[in-house]
């Protein structure tokens, strides 16, 4: 067993190696873009250099080889979740969230195993076929049975024979236990936020709780994969310190992850601060990140970590989603809801923060479609076992390619016959033949004979 220590994110060194590179000549630039279309990742000279980044054509450089980046191993693919909230029962004080334990601003609830079947039926009807089960860090009566009985719950759940095909995590850290009790549970991706990785910055924004413990949190992720969860999500609330930092200290805990257990993170989000019910740093943040800057996470993030997932959800609006997509965004949530039983009953007063996107899931597929891009609804890789390592063995040399492509055509084939609206659906066949007609060999081989599959009636095949 791994022993998980705290001092593997080095803020000297961070801060080092920002002002080393706080004005770096084209030639640097160029030389890291170059490296970067290698895809086998970036380091934290390589970061930091992109991060100080300002000149438009330079800039542009950046885009055009993250989307290089972003079409040669994702291609056009769009993995869509919604995230479902069980519980805004919290024992932390965190500044920025409503879900904070002393707000008094919002309504308290927390789903019973019946309310949660009934949300994810309702998830279930609009064609949803991944969520990520998102809780507050307290649960009723203290009891952590709570969250692998609702996990449960969502796997239990059926509407007309279709069911939710994956469940990931986003709860309390656990002890490596516990963890072992929730993969027992087959979840999918266990995910955590930092928050900020800039301790004095944690220190100060988290003032009660558990939460506050900076070293408990960081080494979660260790404890998950001690466990033996080997998909894991990570990723850092944009605004509360300066993203370059940040972006930096998240380089030092993938490498961490990798040096220990030989692989990093499945995804990365990039959540910026929103308003929230009772918080005045959420209508404020502390260090604002702009449009502009977003995107350039974004990309950058897609070069120094080729083969992670990055998500991004419905805290953004339409136009900066879309913006995104060509610069590495690979997963992104659609019609969701951040109040427990909103699917029902929408409450965004009492919601973790406030929505950017307020779309239906049948709008933003055929959005997301007529750009081009092809919803997935795939959970093929993760109940093959192609997860942690064994997924990476198959990404970086491009061969998982082979196989995304034609599952996420046959996901997305069930999702136009049973659940789309008649313009979605329209728009959903063309862009499906149109992307057959564009592949070669094995891969239009496999995506024919599964949509075909599909259309005769059959579901869940994937390859």
């Amino acid at each position: 067993m791994h022993t998980a220590k705290q001092s593997f994110i080095n803020e000297q060194e961070i801060s080092k190696t920002l002002d080393k590179h706080s004005t770096p000549s084209a030639e640097e630039v160029n030389e890291v873009l170059v490296k970067a279309r290698e895809m086998k990742g970036l380091n934290l000279q390589d970061v930091a250099i992109l991060t100080s980044v300002t000149d438009p054509v330079q800039l542009e450089k950046l885009f055009q080889t993250a989307n290089h980046i972003k079409d040669t191993i994702y291609g056009k693919r769009l993995v869509i979740f919604a995230p479902l909230y069980i519980s805004n029962l919290c024992a932390n004080e965190c500044t920025y969230c409503a879900f904070r334990a002393k707000n008094k601003a919002i309504v308290r609830r927390s789903l019973t195993q019946p309310e949660i079947v009934k949300e994810t039926e309702m998830l279930i009807k609009q064609g949803h076929k991944r969520v990520l089960l998102v809780a507050g860090e307290s649960y009723p009566n203290h009891d952590f049975q709570y969250v692998l009985d609702s996990v449960r719950s969502v796997y239990e759940a059926k509407h007309n024979n279709a069911e939710i095909r994956r469940v990931n995590v986003n709860v309390a850290p656990l002890t490596v236990e516990e963890f072992k009790l929730l993969k027992n549970e087959k979840i999918g991706t266990y995910q955590i936020f930092q928050e900020t990785y800039h301790q004095p910055t944690y220190k100060k924004v988290h003032t009660g709780g558990l939460k506050m413990n900076y070293a408990w949190r960081v080494t979660a992720l260790h404890r998950a994969m001690e466990a033996g969860i080997d998909d894991l999500g990570i990723g850092v609330l944009l605004g509360l310190y300066d993203y370059r930092f940040d972006l930096l200290a998240m380089m030092q805990h993938i490498g961490e992850l990798e040096r220990v257990f030989g692989v990093g993170p499945h995804t990365i989000s990039v959540p910026r601060i929103e308003p929230a019910t009772g918080s005045d740093m959420a209508s404020n943040p502390p260090y604002v990140v702009s449009d502009f800057e977003f995107r350039k996470i974004v990309a950058i993030l897609r070069l120094a970590v080729p083969y992670t997932g990055i998500i991004m959800s419905t805290r953004e609006n339409a136009k900066t989603r879309t913006e995104t997509f060509s610069l590495g965004v690979s997963q992104i949530s659609a019609g969701s809801r951040t109040n427990p039983g909103g699917y029902e009953h929408d409450d965004e007063i009492s919601g973790q923060f406030s929505l950017g996107d307020h779309r239906s899931l049948d709008e933003v597929i055929r959005d997301v479609a007529q750009m081009g891009y092809v919803p997935s609804f795939c959970t093929g890789c993760y109940r093959l076992g192609r997860t942690g390592q064994d997924f990476m063995d198959i990404a970086k040399p491009g061969t998982i390619k082979a196989h995304c492509g034609p599952n996420a055509l046959s996901s997305f084939m069930e999702y136009v016959n049973n659940y789309a609206s008649p313009e979605t659906k329209k728009t959903g066949i063309q862009l499906i033949e149109s992307t057959i007609a564009d592949m070669e060999g094995l891969p239009a081989e496999r995506a024919r004979k599964l949509v075909d599959r599909v259309n005769r009636g059959q579901s869940d095949v994937f390859c």
